[in-house]
């Protein structure tokens, strides 16, 4: 009885040990899905997690970027007005600077037209003699005048004009060359005695002028005309040691030599 005991107890704890081992892949197939399901559920939670944070971020940069975008767009706006207003100004700087330099042909032109009419008004330099002075276009009209009125011939006209001039113009730097061409015309109309008075207030005045030899010779031709040889040759002989190497003083010796 005892053996037999014995015998079915281990039975009883083979049978045991072997249901046991029989039971334990299922246990742990059961414990591998249900953390399988665990990680699964975890993952999915942080994968929603992270969309719904990336969501909100993209929210929150579509809030920030919208006021940006809006900016840009009137920024741009503000560019094409401002592109815009500088073509305007460009065109009218354009249209000004015709307009100026339009102006300034028309205020040269006009400059040019009123040069053109006060310049036979305004003074002009004169080379006369050796000597160089300011004239009035009038006085240097009146001198050329009477001095053509010589060159013609015309010695009663251009004794007039002469005197006229003097009395006009007193203090011009025509004077002595009026008073020189003056005895000249005087002399040329056969008025001696007024010529010799003009030539001796003509020397006696203007000893170093370029003509005052001329201006004795003509005094000793007019002495002459009158038939006062000794007036003649007392000029002629002024005139010789006066202005020794002028071609009057060479004239001088031939007249001397005549009146003797």
């Amino acid at each position: 009885m005892s053996l037999l005991r014995s015998r079915g107890s281990w039975a009883l704890v083979l049978a045991l040990a072997a249901g046991c081992s029989l039971s334990l892949p299922a246990n742990a197939g059961l414990f591998e899905d249900e953390d399988a399901r665990k990680a699964i559920i975890e993952l999915r939670t942080r994968a929603q997690q992270s969309e719904d944070a990336q969501r909100q971020m993209n929210t929150q940069l579509q809030n920030q970027v919208e006021p940006l975008r809006r900016s840009v767009l009137d920024l741009n706006a503000q560019i094409d007005v401002l592109r815009s207003e500088i073509a305007k100004l460009r065109g009218q700087n354009e249209q000004l600077a015709r307009d100026l330099s339009e102006t300034q042909r028309k205020l040269n032109d006009q400059a040019q037209a009123l040069d053109s009419r006060l310049k036979p008004l305004e003074p002009q330099k004169v080379s006369l003699d050796g000597r160089e002075f300011q004239v009035d276009p009038e006085e240097r009209r009146q001198y050329d005048a009477a001095m053509g009125l010589v060159r013609r011939g015309d010695f009663a006209e251009a004794a007039s004009a002469f005197a006229s001039f003097g009395r006009r113009f007193p203090a011009s730097g025509y004077s002595d060359s009026v008073r020189f061409w003056l005895g000249n015309a005087l002399y040329g109309k056969r008025d001696y005695k007024e010529a010799i008075a003009t030539f001796k207030a003509f020397i006696s005045g203007n000893p170093e002028h370029p003509r005052a030899a001329e201006a004795l010779l003509a005094l000793a031709n007019c002495q002459i005309e009158l038939k006062d040889a000794k007036a003649a040759r007392r000029s002629l002989d002024d005139l010789i040691k006066a202005y020794p190497g002028s071609e009057a003083a060479k004239a001088a010796k031939e007249r001397m030599a005549a009146l003797r």
